[in-house]
Parts: C-alpha cells; structure tokens; sequence
C-alpha cells in the first residue's frame, strides 16, 4: 500500500525546548509549508532565532515569519524559569545564518489565501492565531483546522488552575476557541501522559546524530530542573511533539467534540479553561460544537514516534 500522504501544516510557536522535539518531529512526520513565531517561553527574539536555530541544525530551509511580540492586551509572561534566559538553555545550537521577516500573522493570512485545506498547528500562546481570526474573517474557514497545545480540563501548570499558553494570552485563546473551523485542544491532562525518563534518554544516545542530541539535550536539562518551578512530575512532560502527533497520527488519540472556554478574569482563574463534561450539558443535538478536547494518547507509541524522528538524523 502507498504511504499515506503527510499533512500539510503551518506552526505557530514558541521554541522553547518542547518546541524544538516538536520541530524534528514536524520535519519528519508532516509536510510544513511554514514556521511562525510569537512571544511565550522566552521573548520574540529569541523564539525566533531559536526556531531558525533547529531549522539550521536540521538542514531544514523551511521559511520562518516573527509574529507578535506582546499578548493582545495582557503584560507579557514568560517561562524563562522553565526553559533559561534564551529559551533553549542546555542546548548547543548553531548560530542561524538566516534571519526572519517581522510579518508572521501577514504570513498566515496569505498562506492560506494561497492555499486552502492546510492545518494550523499553535504550541505557544495564540496571539498571531488571533490576529489573523480578526483581521481576516475567512481566515479560519480556508483552513482544515487549528490544533493547539494549552489548557487542559484537570488544571494549570502556570497557576493551580491556567496552563501556560492560554494564561499568557487568554482573550487569544478565548478568540481562537470560538474560530469558524474545528479547534483542537491538546492540554496537560493529554500531554502529561507523555513523559521523558532515563530509559528515554538511553534510546537517544544509542541513536546519535544533531537531532537525537539536541533532544537528549533538552531532557537532561529538564530533568535537573526538577523542582525549581512548580510541577507535579519529576518526569518533563513532552506537551508540544503531543500536539504534533495529534495531527500527523490521530489514530493514537482518543477526542470529545464539547464546548470549551477560557475564563478571562479573576485572581485565581483567568487562563482556565472550561470543558465541558457533562453527559447531558442540555444544547440542541443540532448545536454540535467544533472545539474538540483531545483526552487521551498511546504515550509509549507516542515516545517511539520522537525516537523514530530523532534517528531520522542519525
């Protein structure tokens, strides 16, 4: 039988070290037509320099487009006591010898003007995805739909109950969740059944090559974190290659198609999302929602997936 054609998608992030094993992983398994950025784990500078960083490492001449530098209304957070200063901290990457136009959501718009059917997959906070929903009504309908890596249903990461994407830009999160085209959330309850271990990093060094180093890497670095920020594992859970892997291999996952919602005020709450999960919420079987909570993956089948991509480069 022939291979199944791979999805074509644009990203929108925010490397970061997940960022970057979702990179190899988006090389290996999809085929993206390009790379935005926004401010989030670090500022916009280095989010940027660091995506034509892995593009470099990975001999990848994928075009890259800087997007938003600051949420649509909120003061600017990071993860910097996640991810270091530069965003990659613990990892050698090269020095990019390419730099990115300042147009990222311009980007998306006509992208997707040029082509129609692409998916849209975010792993940062979804300030550009929002801009383009706002600028452009067509927007979320030329698309075959928009997977993000955020939220979650059994609490936050950033707060007891945010994650840190949709806490770094909720009225983004809350706009793109309301998007004319079905909207997937992959959040800490699905991302946290894909962890990093020891016997994770004894596979990647077994491999070899800048992919499976740079990855090895990252674990390491985020291993030795442990404790130093507010975590309920001391196993890094893999949140942004989850998200990737949602496209390109669906068949891992399980998702409920129901209303989903941010909560945009509050001392406590601003940055949660809703889902909703009750059996019989009361909405007209003809009011079937396009928001999809993905709840569930075969993490092992998942790991071996990273480990496959990784040896791509070996």
């Amino acid at each position: 039988m022939p291979d199944t054609p791979k999805p074509r998608i644009l990203i929108d992030c925010d490397p970061g070290h997940d960022d970057a094993i979702m990179l190899i992983c988006a090389a290996a398994y999809a085929d993206v037509v390009g790379i935005t950025t926004v401010n989030g784990n670090v500022g916009l500078h280095h989010t940027t320099r660091n995506a034509l960083a892995v593009a470099q490492l990975l001999g990848w001449d994928v075009p890259v487009h800087a997007g938003a530098a600051r949420p649509l209304i909120a003061e600017p957070v990071d993860a910097r006591q996640v991810h270091g200063e530069t965003g990659m901290d613990g990892a050698t990457l090269p020095t990019p010898t390419r730099t990115a136009p300042g147009d990222g959501v311009e980007y998306l718009l006509e992208t997707t003007r040029q082509e129609e059917g692409l998916h849209l997959l975010a792993t940062g906070p979804l300030t550009n995805v929002a801009l383009a929903l706002r600028i452009d009504a067509g927007f979320a309908s030329r698309l075959a739909g928009i997977t993000f890596m955020g939220g979650g249903a059994l609490g936050g990461n950033v707060t007891v109950a945010a994650e840190f994407n949709v806490f770094a830009d909720p009225e983004a999160a809350a706009i793109t969740l309301t998007a004319d085209c079905p909207v997937r959330m992959c959040g800490l309850d699905l991302t946290h059944q894909v962890t990093a271990d020891q016997d994770l990093l004894d596979r990647l060094r077994a491999i070899g090559g800048p992919a499976a180093v740079l990855t090895t890497e990252i674990i390491e670095t985020e291993l030795a974190a442990y404790g130093r920020y507010a975590t309920s594992s001391p196993e890094p859970p893999l949140h942004d290659p989850v998200a990737l892997l949602a496209i390109t291999h669906p068949h891992l996952f399980e998702e409920t198609a129901t209303p989903i919602h941010v909560e945009l005020g509050g001392v406590h709450g601003r940055g949660t999302t809703h889902v909703e999960r009750r059996a019989h919420p009361g909405a007209s079987a003809t009011e079937a929602p396009s928001t999809r909570w993905v709840h569930h993956v075969d993490g092992a089948a998942a790991i071996d997936l990273i480990v496959e991509a990784c040896a791509r480069w070996a």
